[in-house]
């Protein structure tokens, strides 16, 4: 079972697991530290990775999604 459901998970609960947040250095470097990041922590993941992928590409949003599933 995954650690997290991307779709009822907050963008804040994510970042706060360092695992996480390395996932997402990996593929969109400096992700974490944008002073936009604080806008998005209160809504869910999927919405925030989805308004994202325009700024970082859909690739690298189904590569960081992929990552985050397969976490137990």
């Amino acid at each position: 079972m995954a650690r997290y459901d991307v779709n009822t998970t907050t963008m804040g609960t994510l970042l706060d697991d360092p695992e996480v947040a390395a996932i997402m250095e990996k593929h969109a470097p400096g992700v974490t530290s944008n002073p936009m990041i604080g806008m998005v922590r209160g809504m869910s993941a999927a919405q925030a990775i989805g308004m994202a992928g325009a700024m970082i590409g859909a690739d690298k949003i189904e590569a960081i999604k992929a990552e985050i599933d397969a976490l137990a």
